[in-house]
């Protein structure tokens, strides 16, 4: 089991749609609610760091309506179009006092922490209290995190009672509104750590660009301190003096994983392992308290014995998918089965949805990037409640028919069917399944193909202008559109990222969505 041996950090982005109410106000209510959610993640050594706060006082910046996948699909994708070239930031809210249709009050994507594409959500201000908003809020990162509803078949353990709120990832709270996370979460959350979900979060936020301004007792060091352990009242740190921000008699250090007795840790000292083949295992330098900024394997690279590549930091594969949904024994069906299944473009074989909400047929290169077909495994599939089998019997044209297995599992309101294929997983020889068909091009490269010099970005996202500097290992690739091409080559060409298929989890109606 993977645990979290050192603080991980997350930089996150408000937006708030005004509704006539006062913009300090506003702000000073938002700034509660992300001081709540940051002593809900405190818990689980998580720091949720707020770096910007935006009001929409004028006009909303994306359109919001009462359909909530709509208005969390929209919101996506100004974040990547928009917010993220001119704010680096891991994880943006759009908190709205729209009131959504049915009993949702707020949705994200599972499993999306870090991405560009996937990692915010959506919250309805439902509550006078600001504790209700960021209830929903930590809820609504639980999911991004890879955190699943604490359903009663999961046998979760909550050290509060239903009556004293429970825990925060239960499918539906109120009042008294919860404050903690289930067992269930945090095994949720190692789990997800371990596979490769938020890469971003080990390295320290840019202490210049917290909201709120400089603070002795915050928990961030910043400029004039020497440490910061929080509060006196909190602060357990033997090398650090609370009330000062300084450090004690002879410390040399009072934070980081390099640090230890308040001693620097001797260069190559192991401070960070690789979480799975997509990651690289991190040393200590000798002259810095901090583990080096996390690096892992370029997007493109093979992994999972070539049966997946590197995506985000994953090694996203077919069988791995089989076995989450219906357990030990499992693996992906032949080929055919996703062929003659997702061409028929109906709620039992489809990739996604198109503008009009109807089921979009795969086209055969896009077969492997819609519901997932499997075979063996359990009889029925061993996530979620409501569970519904789909089998297909297929005859061959040799004879004889094979079985193809796919699955419609119902998580809650907020999440819909996890049955289709991730985003990122490899779907043929150099391919993966991921976004708009279209290009995404590293700087200095032009959409649509990546071949010629230009600012970057793609048709969909605009122009790459803004750079921003980001530790990971390069691994060459030429960029063909619509696959990968492993190029070790040409080590110093800028390759491209792949976009080469509607997303489904950027699609409304297609992806692991949670609320």
């Amino acid at each position: 089991m993977f645990s979290i041996s050192t603080t991980i950090y997350m930089q996150f982005c408000f937006q708030f749609q005004k509704q006539g109410r006062d913009v300090e106000k506003v702000k000073q209510r938002l700034a509660e609610i992300a001081n709540y959610v940051d002593k809900f993640y405190r818990a689980l050594d998580i720091r949720v760091a707020l770096v910007g706060l935006e009001v929409w006082s004028d006009s909303d910046k994306c359109p919001i309506t009462q359909d909530p996948f709509t208005t969390l699909h929209e919101f996506l994708d100004w974040r990547k179009v928009k917010l993220l070239p001119q704010k680096p930031h891991d994880n943006a809210q759009l908190i709205s006092g729209v009131y959504f249709q049915g009993t949702t009050i707020g949705m994200a994507p599972i499993m999306s922490m870090c991405t560009a594409e996937q990692s915010g959500g959506i919250v309805m201000d439902h509550s006078e209290n600001p504790l209700g908003a960021a209830v929903t809020l930590a809820h609504e990162l639980g999911h991004n995190f890879g955190m699943n509803h604490d359903t009663p078949e999961r046998g979760c353990g909550c050290r509060m009672t239903v009556d004293r709120g429970g825990c925060i990832m239960t499918p539906s709270t109120g009042y008294p509104f919860p404050t903690v996370f289930s067992t269930c979460s945090k095994k949720d959350l190692a789990a997800s750590l371990e596979k490769g979900v938020g890469m971003c979060l080990y390295n320290m936020p840019e202490v210049k660009v917290l909201y709120g301004g400089q603070k002795c007792g915050n928990g961030y060091v910043e400029e004039g301190e020497e440490c910061d352990c929080g509060e006196p009242e909190e602060c357990m740190n033997p090398c650090c003096n609370a009330t000062t921000c300084t450090l004690k008699g002879d410390a040399v250090c009072a934070h980081g994983q390099c640090c230890e007795d308040c001693r620097l840790k001797p260069a190559g000292t192991l401070c960070r392992e690789s979480s799975n083949s997509c990651d690289l295992p991190e040393f200590c330098t000798g002259a810095n308290p901090h583990c080096p900024a996390n690096v892992y394997l370029h997007d493109g690279h093979a992994c999972h014995s070539v049966e997946g590549y590197c995506y985000n930091g994953i090694c996203q594969n077919h069988e791995q998918q089989c076995i989450t949904l219906w357990g030990p024994g499992a693996k992906p069906a032949p080929g055919i089965c996703f062929e003659r299944v997702n061409s028929a473009g109906d709620p039992y074989g489809n990739c996604g949805k198109d503008s009009k909400g109807s089921f979009a047929k795969c086209d055969a290169r896009d077969a492997k990037c819609g519901k997932i077909q499997c075979q063996g495994g359990a009889n029925r599939p061993v996530i979620g409640t409501n569970a519904v089998s789909i089998e297909t019997n297929i005859p061959l044209q040799e004879g004889g028919r094979i079985l193809c297995r796919g699955t419609h599992v119902y998580l809650g309101d907020d999440m819909p069917d996890p049955g289709l294929v991730l985003a990122g997983t490899k779907c043929g020889d150099d391919m993966v399944c991921n976004n708009k068909k279209n290009c995404h091009c590293e700087a200095h490269w032009a959409p649509p193909f990546c071949e010629k010099a230009g600012f970057g970005g793609s048709i969909d996202s605009g122009c790459a202008c803004v750079c921003i500097n980001v530790r990971v290992v390069i691994y060459g690739i030429s960029r063909q559109c619509g696959h990968y091409r492993v190029d070790p080559g040409h080590p110093d060409q800028p390759p491209g990222n792949n976009r080469d298929r509607l997303s489904e989890e950027e699609d409304p109606a297609a992806p692991p969505l949670h609320q």
